[in-house]
Protein backbone atom coordinates (compact mmCIF):
# COMPACT_ATOMS: atom_id res chain seq x y z
CA UNK A 1 0.00 0.00 0.00
CA UNK A 2 1.41 3.36 -1.04
CA UNK A 3 1.69 5.94 1.71
CA UNK A 4 0.71 9.52 1.03
CA UNK A 5 3.70 11.85 0.76
CA UNK A 6 4.45 14.31 3.49
CA UNK A 7 2.64 17.61 2.84
CA UNK A 8 4.79 20.53 1.81
CA UNK A 9 4.98 23.78 3.74
CA UNK A 10 2.77 25.54 1.18
CA UNK A 11 0.10 22.84 1.40
CA UNK A 12 0.09 23.02 5.20
CA UNK A 13 -0.35 26.78 5.08
CA UNK A 14 -3.18 26.58 2.54
CA UNK A 15 -4.99 23.94 4.62
CA UNK A 16 -4.52 25.94 7.83
CA UNK A 17 -5.74 29.23 6.36
CA UNK A 18 -8.72 27.61 4.61
CA UNK A 19 -9.78 25.69 7.74
CA UNK A 20 -9.30 28.74 9.96
CA UNK A 21 -11.43 30.99 7.74
CA UNK A 22 -14.20 28.38 7.48
CA UNK A 23 -14.29 27.61 11.22
CA UNK A 24 -14.10 31.26 12.32
CA UNK A 25 -16.92 32.10 9.90
CA UNK A 26 -18.96 29.16 11.24
CA UNK A 27 -18.51 30.30 14.84
CA UNK A 28 -19.45 33.89 13.91
CA UNK A 29 -22.59 32.75 12.08
CA UNK A 30 -23.54 30.50 15.01
CA UNK A 31 -23.15 33.31 17.54
CA UNK A 32 -25.22 35.73 15.45
CA UNK A 33 -27.91 33.11 14.80
CA UNK A 34 -28.32 32.31 18.51
CA UNK A 35 -28.10 35.93 19.64
CA UNK A 36 -30.61 37.22 17.07
CA UNK A 37 -32.74 34.39 15.61
CA UNK A 38 -35.03 36.91 13.91
CA UNK A 39 -32.15 38.18 11.72
CA UNK A 40 -32.50 35.14 9.41
CA UNK A 41 -28.72 34.80 9.05
CA UNK A 42 -29.27 31.03 8.81
CA UNK A 43 -32.58 29.47 7.93
CA UNK A 44 -33.46 27.29 9.72
CA UNK A 45 -31.19 27.85 12.70
CA UNK A 46 -29.11 24.67 13.19
CA UNK A 47 -29.03 22.88 16.49
CA UNK A 48 -25.94 22.73 18.68
CA UNK A 49 -25.26 19.22 17.42
CA UNK A 50 -25.45 20.44 13.80
CA UNK A 51 -23.01 23.26 14.55
CA UNK A 52 -20.53 20.82 16.10
CA UNK A 53 -20.86 18.26 13.34
CA UNK A 54 -20.53 21.03 10.74
CA UNK A 55 -17.33 22.20 12.42
CA UNK A 56 -15.96 18.65 12.23
CA UNK A 57 -16.81 18.47 8.51
CA UNK A 58 -15.03 21.76 7.82
CA UNK A 59 -12.00 20.51 9.76
CA UNK A 60 -11.89 17.25 7.75
CA UNK A 61 -12.07 19.28 4.52
CA UNK A 62 -9.09 21.40 5.62
CA UNK A 63 -7.10 18.28 6.53
CA UNK A 64 -7.84 16.80 3.10
CA UNK A 65 -6.29 19.88 1.49
CA UNK A 66 -2.92 18.82 2.89
CA UNK A 67 -2.67 16.37 -0.03
CA UNK A 68 -4.35 18.55 -2.66
CA UNK A 69 -1.33 18.39 -5.02
CA UNK A 70 -0.42 14.77 -4.28
CA UNK A 71 -3.95 13.50 -5.05
CA UNK A 72 -5.96 16.39 -6.55
CA UNK A 73 -8.84 14.26 -7.86
CA UNK A 74 -9.40 12.46 -4.56
CA UNK A 75 -9.19 15.73 -2.59
CA UNK A 76 -11.82 17.40 -4.82
CA UNK A 77 -14.21 14.48 -4.36
CA UNK A 78 -13.54 14.45 -0.60
CA UNK A 79 -14.23 18.17 -0.15
CA UNK A 80 -17.35 17.94 -2.36
CA UNK A 81 -18.59 15.04 -0.23
CA UNK A 82 -17.86 17.24 2.80
CA UNK A 83 -20.29 19.87 1.52
CA UNK A 84 -22.92 17.17 1.10
CA UNK A 85 -22.32 15.99 4.69
CA UNK A 86 -22.59 19.56 5.95
CA UNK A 87 -26.03 19.79 4.35
CA UNK A 88 -27.05 16.40 5.75
CA UNK A 89 -26.09 17.28 9.36
CA UNK A 90 -28.37 20.29 9.11
CA UNK A 91 -26.20 23.37 8.64
CA UNK A 92 -28.80 24.88 6.33
CA UNK A 93 -27.65 28.09 4.70
CA UNK A 94 -24.32 27.75 6.54
CA UNK A 95 -23.54 24.80 4.27
CA UNK A 96 -22.05 27.38 1.87
CA UNK A 97 -19.03 27.69 4.19
CA UNK A 98 -17.95 24.23 2.96
CA UNK A 99 -17.59 25.65 -0.57
CA UNK A 100 -14.29 27.35 0.37
CA UNK A 101 -12.35 24.06 0.50
CA UNK A 102 -14.05 22.93 -2.72
CA UNK A 103 -12.90 26.08 -4.50
CA UNK A 104 -9.26 25.44 -3.46
CA UNK A 105 -9.43 21.76 -4.49
CA UNK A 106 -11.03 22.55 -7.88
CA UNK A 107 -8.37 25.18 -8.61
CA UNK A 108 -5.58 22.75 -7.72
CA UNK A 109 -6.98 20.04 -10.00
CA UNK A 110 -7.31 22.58 -12.82
CA UNK A 111 -3.59 23.34 -12.54
CA UNK A 112 -2.59 19.69 -12.28
CA UNK A 113 -4.61 18.24 -15.16
CA UNK A 114 -6.26 19.53 -18.34
CA UNK A 115 -10.05 19.66 -18.44
CA UNK A 116 -10.15 16.99 -21.14
CA UNK A 117 -8.67 14.53 -18.67
CA UNK A 118 -10.23 15.67 -15.39
CA UNK A 119 -13.82 16.19 -16.55
CA UNK A 120 -15.13 12.89 -15.03
CA UNK A 121 -13.90 14.03 -11.61
CA UNK A 122 -15.52 17.44 -12.07
CA UNK A 123 -18.77 15.78 -13.09
CA UNK A 124 -18.79 13.55 -9.98
CA UNK A 125 -17.97 16.55 -7.79
CA UNK A 126 -20.77 18.54 -9.44
CA UNK A 127 -23.28 15.79 -8.58
CA UNK A 128 -22.20 15.79 -4.92
CA UNK A 129 -22.37 19.59 -4.77
CA UNK A 130 -25.77 19.70 -6.49
CA UNK A 131 -27.21 17.17 -4.06
CA UNK A 132 -25.81 19.05 -1.08
CA UNK A 133 -27.10 22.36 -2.42
CA UNK A 134 -30.55 20.85 -3.00
CA UNK A 135 -30.72 19.50 0.57
CA UNK A 136 -29.71 22.80 2.17
CA UNK A 137 -32.14 24.77 -0.02
CA UNK A 138 -35.03 22.39 0.74
CA UNK A 139 -34.30 22.86 4.44
CA UNK A 140 -34.99 26.54 3.97
CA UNK A 141 -38.53 25.83 2.75
CA UNK A 142 -38.09 26.13 -1.02
CA UNK A 143 -39.96 23.81 -3.36
CA UNK A 144 -38.25 20.67 -4.65
CA UNK A 145 -37.97 21.96 -8.22
CA UNK A 146 -36.56 25.29 -7.06
CA UNK A 147 -34.14 23.56 -4.70
CA UNK A 148 -32.85 21.30 -7.47
CA UNK A 149 -32.31 24.27 -9.79
CA UNK A 150 -30.52 26.27 -7.12
CA UNK A 151 -28.40 23.25 -6.18
CA UNK A 152 -27.29 22.68 -9.79
CA UNK A 153 -26.53 26.39 -10.27
CA UNK A 154 -24.47 26.47 -7.09
CA UNK A 155 -22.55 23.35 -8.15
CA UNK A 156 -21.76 24.74 -11.57
CA UNK A 157 -20.73 28.11 -10.15
CA UNK A 158 -18.59 26.57 -7.44
CA UNK A 159 -16.60 24.52 -9.97
CA UNK A 160 -16.61 26.80 -13.02
CA UNK A 161 -14.94 29.80 -11.40
CA UNK A 162 -11.80 28.06 -10.06
CA UNK A 163 -11.50 25.93 -13.22
CA UNK A 164 -11.49 29.01 -15.49
CA UNK A 165 -8.95 30.76 -13.26
CA UNK A 166 -6.78 27.62 -13.22
CA UNK A 167 -6.90 27.35 -17.02
CA UNK A 168 -5.73 30.96 -17.37
CA UNK A 169 -2.93 30.44 -14.86
CA UNK A 170 -1.88 27.16 -16.52
CA UNK A 171 -1.84 28.79 -19.95
CA UNK A 172 0.37 31.60 -18.74
CA UNK A 173 2.65 29.09 -17.04
CA UNK A 174 2.97 27.10 -20.26
CA UNK A 175 3.80 30.28 -22.18
CA UNK A 176 6.47 31.14 -19.62
CA UNK A 177 7.91 27.62 -19.78
CA UNK A 178 7.91 27.74 -23.58
CA UNK A 179 9.73 31.08 -23.49
CA UNK A 180 12.28 29.73 -21.03
CA UNK A 181 12.71 26.62 -23.18
CA UNK A 182 13.25 28.76 -26.26
CA UNK A 183 15.80 30.89 -24.43
CA UNK A 184 17.58 27.74 -23.24
CA UNK A 185 17.58 26.38 -26.80
CA UNK A 186 19.04 29.67 -28.07
CA UNK A 187 21.75 29.50 -25.42
CA UNK A 188 22.56 25.94 -26.42
CA UNK A 189 22.63 26.94 -30.08
CA UNK A 190 24.93 29.86 -29.29
CA UNK A 191 27.23 27.59 -27.31
CA UNK A 192 27.26 25.12 -30.23
CA UNK A 193 28.14 27.92 -32.65
CA UNK A 194 30.92 29.09 -30.34
CA UNK A 195 32.30 25.55 -30.12
CA UNK A 196 32.10 25.20 -33.91
CA UNK A 197 33.92 28.51 -34.34
CA UNK A 198 36.59 27.38 -31.90
CA UNK A 199 36.97 24.11 -33.79
CA UNK A 200 37.34 26.01 -37.07
CA UNK A 201 39.94 28.29 -35.54
CA UNK A 202 41.86 25.31 -34.21
CA UNK A 203 41.77 23.69 -37.64
CA UNK A 204 43.00 26.90 -39.26
CA UNK A 205 45.82 27.23 -36.73
CA UNK A 206 46.81 23.58 -37.26
CA UNK A 207 46.85 24.17 -41.01
CA UNK A 208 49.00 27.29 -40.62
CA UNK A 209 51.44 25.49 -38.35
CA UNK A 210 51.60 22.57 -40.76
CA UNK A 211 52.35 24.87 -43.69
CA UNK A 212 55.07 26.72 -41.82
CA UNK A 213 56.73 23.62 -40.39
CA UNK A 214 56.47 21.54 -43.57
CA UNK A 215 58.03 24.25 -45.73
CA UNK A 216 60.97 25.19 -43.54
CA UNK A 217 61.72 21.91 -41.79
CA UNK A 218 61.77 19.97 -45.05
CA UNK A 219 64.44 22.36 -46.32
CA UNK A 220 66.38 22.03 -43.07
CA UNK A 221 66.21 18.23 -43.35
CA UNK A 222 67.64 18.31 -46.89
CA UNK A 223 70.45 20.71 -45.96
CA UNK A 224 71.44 18.85 -42.80
CA UNK A 225 71.63 15.63 -44.83
CA UNK A 226 74.05 17.36 -47.19
CA UNK A 227 76.13 18.82 -44.35
CA UNK A 228 76.93 15.31 -43.15
CA UNK A 229 78.75 14.53 -46.42
CA UNK A 230 80.24 18.00 -46.92
CA UNK A 231 81.75 18.53 -43.50
CA UNK A 232 84.89 16.47 -44.41
CA UNK A 233 85.05 16.77 -48.20
CA UNK A 234 83.98 20.41 -48.60
CA UNK A 235 84.14 22.39 -45.33
CA UNK A 236 83.37 25.67 -47.09
CA UNK A 237 80.17 24.27 -48.56
CA UNK A 238 79.29 22.78 -45.17
CA UNK A 239 79.66 26.21 -43.55
CA UNK A 240 77.41 27.71 -46.24
CA UNK A 241 74.82 24.99 -45.59
CA UNK A 242 74.97 25.70 -41.87
CA UNK A 243 74.30 29.35 -42.63
CA UNK A 244 71.33 28.29 -44.74
CA UNK A 245 70.03 26.15 -41.86
CA UNK A 246 70.34 29.14 -39.59
CA UNK A 247 68.40 31.30 -42.06
CA UNK A 248 65.71 28.62 -42.34
CA UNK A 249 65.32 28.34 -38.57
CA UNK A 250 65.12 32.12 -38.37
CA UNK A 251 62.40 32.01 -41.00
CA UNK A 252 60.52 29.42 -38.92
CA UNK A 253 60.62 31.71 -35.91
CA UNK A 254 59.60 34.70 -38.03
CA UNK A 255 56.62 32.88 -39.56
CA UNK A 256 55.54 31.55 -36.19
CA UNK A 257 55.73 35.09 -34.86
CA UNK A 258 53.61 36.16 -37.81
CA UNK A 259 51.00 33.54 -36.93
CA UNK A 260 50.94 34.66 -33.32
CA UNK A 261 50.66 38.23 -34.54
CA UNK A 262 47.48 37.31 -36.39
CA UNK A 263 46.06 35.90 -33.15
CA UNK A 264 47.26 38.82 -31.02
CA UNK A 265 46.65 42.08 -32.80
CA UNK A 266 49.25 44.78 -32.36
CA UNK A 267 52.13 42.46 -31.41
CA UNK A 268 53.85 42.60 -34.80
CA UNK A 269 55.39 45.86 -35.83
CA UNK A 270 55.92 47.17 -39.36
CA UNK A 271 58.37 45.15 -41.41
CA UNK A 272 58.35 42.13 -39.07
CA UNK A 273 55.98 39.97 -41.17
CA UNK A 274 56.75 38.61 -44.63
CA UNK A 275 53.98 39.47 -47.16
CA UNK A 276 51.98 36.25 -47.46
CA UNK A 277 50.57 37.14 -50.86
CA UNK A 278 51.18 36.59 -54.56
CA UNK A 279 54.09 39.01 -54.34
CA UNK A 280 55.59 36.99 -51.48
CA UNK A 281 55.89 33.85 -53.63
CA UNK A 282 59.16 35.19 -55.06
CA UNK A 283 60.64 35.16 -51.53
CA UNK A 284 59.68 31.49 -51.20
CA UNK A 285 61.50 30.70 -54.44
CA UNK A 286 64.54 32.71 -53.29
CA UNK A 287 64.67 30.70 -50.06
CA UNK A 288 64.51 27.44 -52.00
CA UNK A 289 67.27 28.57 -54.38
CA UNK A 290 69.41 29.70 -51.45
CA UNK A 291 68.99 26.21 -49.99
CA UNK A 292 70.58 24.78 -53.14
CA UNK A 293 67.42 23.60 -54.83
CA UNK A 294 66.70 23.93 -58.53
CA UNK A 295 63.61 26.15 -58.49
CA UNK A 296 62.49 28.64 -61.12
CA UNK A 297 59.87 31.35 -61.06
CA UNK A 298 57.88 32.79 -63.93
CA UNK A 299 55.50 35.70 -63.38
CA UNK A 300 53.19 36.52 -66.28
CA UNK A 301 51.64 39.91 -65.66
CA UNK A 302 48.95 41.77 -67.54
CA UNK A 303 47.96 45.41 -67.61
CA UNK A 304 46.85 45.42 -63.97
CA UNK A 305 49.04 45.30 -60.87
CA UNK A 306 49.87 41.79 -59.65
CA UNK A 307 46.91 40.30 -57.82
CA UNK A 308 44.44 43.03 -58.81
CA UNK A 309 40.94 42.04 -57.65
CA UNK A 310 42.18 39.16 -55.47
CA UNK A 311 41.49 39.66 -51.78
CA UNK A 312 43.94 39.08 -48.90
CA UNK A 313 42.49 35.69 -47.96
CA UNK A 314 42.71 34.43 -51.53
CA UNK A 315 46.27 35.71 -51.86
CA UNK A 316 47.16 33.97 -48.60
CA UNK A 317 45.71 30.74 -50.03
CA UNK A 318 47.90 31.11 -53.14
CA UNK A 319 50.98 31.82 -51.02
CA UNK A 320 50.36 28.79 -48.80
CA UNK A 321 49.71 26.59 -51.83
CA UNK A 322 53.09 27.54 -53.31
CA UNK A 323 54.80 27.09 -49.95
CA UNK A 324 53.30 23.65 -49.37
CA UNK A 325 53.99 22.52 -52.96
CA UNK A 326 57.67 23.51 -52.69
CA UNK A 327 57.93 21.66 -49.36
CA UNK A 328 56.28 18.57 -50.87
CA UNK A 329 58.63 18.64 -53.85
CA UNK A 330 61.68 18.80 -51.56
CA UNK A 331 60.35 15.97 -49.43
CA UNK A 332 58.97 13.60 -52.07
CA UNK A 333 61.09 14.50 -55.14
CA UNK A 334 64.54 15.64 -53.91
CA UNK A 335 66.83 16.92 -56.60
CA UNK A 336 64.09 17.48 -59.14
CA UNK A 337 63.57 20.70 -61.07
CA UNK A 338 60.64 22.75 -59.75
CA UNK A 339 58.95 25.46 -61.78
CA UNK A 340 56.62 28.00 -60.18
CA UNK A 341 54.37 30.00 -62.49
CA UNK A 342 52.14 32.91 -61.52
CA UNK A 343 49.87 33.73 -64.47
CA UNK A 344 48.13 37.05 -63.88
CA UNK A 345 47.09 37.73 -67.48
CA UNK A 346 43.57 36.33 -67.36
CA UNK A 347 40.96 38.97 -66.50
CA UNK A 348 38.83 36.37 -64.72
CA UNK A 349 41.36 34.63 -62.46
CA UNK A 350 44.95 34.28 -61.33
CA UNK A 351 46.51 30.85 -61.92
CA UNK A 352 49.39 29.64 -59.75
CA UNK A 353 51.16 26.45 -60.87
CA UNK A 354 53.89 24.51 -59.09
CA UNK A 355 55.29 21.59 -61.10
CA UNK A 356 58.27 19.37 -60.40
CA UNK A 357 60.01 16.81 -62.59
CA UNK A 358 60.61 13.19 -61.73
CA UNK A 359 63.07 12.85 -58.86
CA UNK A 360 66.50 11.52 -59.87
CA UNK A 361 67.06 10.07 -56.38
CA UNK A 362 65.03 8.23 -53.78
CA UNK A 363 62.61 10.29 -51.74
CA UNK A 364 63.73 11.42 -48.30
CA UNK A 365 60.18 10.86 -47.09
CA UNK A 366 58.42 8.15 -49.07
CA UNK A 367 55.39 8.21 -46.81
CA UNK A 368 52.17 9.83 -47.91
CA UNK A 369 48.77 10.68 -46.55
CA UNK A 370 49.71 14.14 -45.20
CA UNK A 371 47.35 17.04 -44.77
CA UNK A 372 49.04 19.45 -47.20
CA UNK A 373 46.70 18.86 -50.13
CA UNK A 374 43.71 18.78 -47.80
CA UNK A 375 44.71 22.18 -46.42
CA UNK A 376 45.13 23.59 -49.95
CA UNK A 377 41.63 22.49 -50.90
CA UNK A 378 40.12 23.84 -47.70
CA UNK A 379 41.71 27.24 -48.31
CA UNK A 380 40.57 27.18 -51.93
CA UNK A 381 36.98 26.43 -50.92
CA UNK A 382 36.98 29.35 -48.50
CA UNK A 383 37.91 31.77 -51.30
CA UNK A 384 35.96 30.21 -54.17
CA UNK A 385 39.16 28.97 -55.80
CA UNK A 386 39.88 25.52 -57.24
CA UNK A 387 42.87 23.23 -56.74
CA UNK A 388 43.86 20.53 -59.21
CA UNK A 389 46.73 18.22 -58.32
CA UNK A 390 48.10 15.08 -59.90
CA UNK A 391 51.00 13.38 -61.62
CA UNK A 392 52.43 14.56 -64.92
CA UNK A 393 53.23 12.46 -67.98
CA UNK A 394 56.97 12.45 -67.22
CA UNK A 395 56.49 11.13 -63.69
CA UNK A 396 56.51 14.46 -61.90
CA UNK A 397 53.78 16.24 -60.01
CA UNK A 398 51.76 19.38 -60.69
CA UNK A 399 49.53 21.51 -58.48
CA UNK A 400 47.37 24.20 -60.09
CA UNK A 401 45.41 26.80 -58.14
CA UNK A 402 42.90 28.99 -59.98
CA UNK A 403 41.85 32.02 -57.91
CA UNK A 404 38.91 34.02 -59.30
CA UNK A 405 38.99 37.80 -59.21
CA UNK A 406 36.37 39.89 -57.48
CA UNK A 407 35.25 42.24 -60.27
CA UNK A 408 32.92 44.12 -57.92
CA UNK A 409 35.73 45.10 -55.60
CA UNK A 410 36.64 48.77 -55.58
CA UNK A 411 40.12 49.57 -56.77
CA UNK A 412 40.93 51.17 -53.45
CA UNK A 413 40.33 47.90 -51.64
CA UNK A 414 42.88 45.90 -53.65
CA UNK A 415 45.46 44.11 -51.54
CA UNK A 416 48.88 45.74 -51.54
CA UNK A 417 51.39 43.55 -49.70
CA UNK A 418 53.76 45.16 -47.25
CA UNK A 419 57.40 44.91 -48.18
CA UNK A 420 60.00 43.64 -45.78
CA UNK A 421 61.89 46.31 -43.90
Amino acid sequence: MNRLPRPSTVDRRVALVTGAIALVSLVAVALVAHAAPESDVVTPVPSTTSWVLGGLVLTVQAVALLWRRAAPEAVLLATSAGLLLAAVVGLGDATGLAQLAVLVAAFTLGLAQPLSRAWPTYLAAAVLLAVGGTISTRAGGDSYASAVGIGIAQAVGTLALPVVVAMVVAARREVRQAREGREAALLRERDALVQAAIARERTAMARELHDIAAHHLSGIAVMTAAIGTQIDSDPAAAKASVAQVRRQTTSVLRDLRSLVGLLREGDAGPGEVRPESLAGISALVDDAVSAGRDVGLTVLTGERPLGHGVGPLAQLAAYRMAQESLANAARHAPGSRVEVTVDDRDAAAVVVTVANDRSPVASVDAGGGGFGLVGMRERAELTGARVDAGPTDDGGWRVVLRVPRDHDADADTDFHPREDA
